[in-house]
């Protein structure tokens, strides 16, 4: 408690941990304080999918090139096993393959290629369902186990850059070169807050205004399907979810057509998405409810929806389930948030349930514009 740090980052997610990498980078002295004893959050609880494709156009699909590059600097640096590359999406509608199409035509499409279900079939039968019309492979993406990846990213860290880390400390107030906490007053000469879907506890007049919510997700580990996933997988829902390429014209006629035939899916915001751990087993998911306070109970209709429609995109049943989890994240009506409540602090989030695709580069976005914008010392 009696060193000076150049930076404080509060919260050790992947926006806080994402904020003191491009801090340490800087050469600047980092501590990040966190209020629970080890990663137990949004971080930990979805797919470790560093999603490009199909990331909104524009910004955060550019963020998403960026995020993917560290993490790949990063893991093999740090230990972190990259266990899949790449996407694999099969569709089963004229009205996606359409979708499919049009995005192929933007600087989006750049490197993937759009298969025949015939050269799915040959090169992955597994993973092509008998309905399937159309399968775009996509080589941008990558995928982490997300709760190994967190702590071992944080163990580099503190290894790599010296950043040191406050476990089990809560943060009363953020006021440069004082950070109040429960265990004393560390002194820092600038501050970055990353609450992830904390909207009380610090500077919650700023979140209040905001427009943010939490959505609360569901998700699955499935036993091993006994074959190899050419990638992570995903489906026709995700075109109307995914902006990249729910934000093209040509989606309106499959997001009428998934609304008269899986109008509980959209309802519930299932979507699918399916990655392979080491071992064999699977993570599926997922779904979107929106709450100020979600409740905390998985239910079993939903789960059903998302099995449903991993059978649908790979004509497969559903491996057994061996775990079921539920997730909450910050939702608002832009995809990140960063706001200015003091010259030297920052208040930043991803609100767009896309922090581990985006994290890094916004992260160094963050930095910047504290250090960069900041006159004072």
């Amino acid at each position: 408690m009696d060193k000076r740090y150049d930076i404080a980052v509060v919260g050790a997610g992947i926006v806080g941990l994402a904020c003191a990498l491009a801090a340490a980078r800087r050469g600047l002295s980092v501590v990040v304080i966190d209020r629970d004893a080890q990663a137990n959050g949004a971080s930990i609880r979805n797919f470790g999918f560093v999603t490009v494709t199909g990331q909104p156009r524009g910004l955060v699909w550019r963020r998403a090139h960026r995020s993917r590059a560290v993490w790949d600097e990063v893991a093999a640096e740090a230990g972190i096993p990259v266990l899949q590359r790449g996407l694999w999406l099969p569709v089963r509608r004229p009205e996606a393959v359409t979708v499919l199409d049009a995005f192929m035509a933007t600087e989006m499409g750049e490197g993937c290629r759009l298969l025949t279900a015939d050269e799915a079939r040959v090169r992955a039968p597994d993973a092509t369902g008998p309905e399937t019309a159309a399968t775009l492979w996509s080589p941008h993406d990558l995928r982490v186990d997300s709760r190994t990846a967190i702590p071992r990213l944080a163990a580099w860290l503190a290894d790599r850059y010296g950043v040191v880390f406050l476990r089990q400390t809560a943060v009363h107030a953020v006021e440069p070169p004082r950070i109040v906490t429960a265990r004393g007053v560390i002194e820092a000469g600038a501050a970055v807050v990353c609450p992830g879907d904390d909207f009380a506890s610090l500077f919650p007049d700023r979140l209040s205004n905001a427009g943010l919510v939490r959505c609360k997700l569901q998700m699955m580990r499935l036993a091993s399907p006994g074959f190899t996933l050419p990638a992570p997988v995903m489906s026709d829902l995700g075109l109307v979810r995914y902006g990249g390429y729910a934000d093209l014209p040509e989606t309106a006629p499959l997001r009428a057509r998934l609304q008269a035939e899986q109008g509980d899916a959209l309802a519930n915001g299932v979507h699918l998405i399916a990655v392979q751990e080491a071992d064999g087993d699977l993570v599926v998911g997922d779904s979107h409810h929106d709450a100020a306070t979600p409740d905390p109970f998985a239910g079993e209709a939903v789960d059903r929806l998302i099995l449903d429609e991993w059978r649908a995109a790979t004509g497969h049943p559903a491996p057994p389930v061996l775990q079921r989890w539920t997730g909450t994240y910050a939702r608002g009506p832009h995809a990140s948030l960063i706001e200015s409540p003091h010259p030297r602090v920052r208040l930043a989030l991803v609100t767009a349930g896309n922090g581990a695709s985006t994290g890094f580069a916004f992260g160094e976005e963050v930095i910047a514009n504290l250090f960069e914008e900041t006159s004072e010392p």
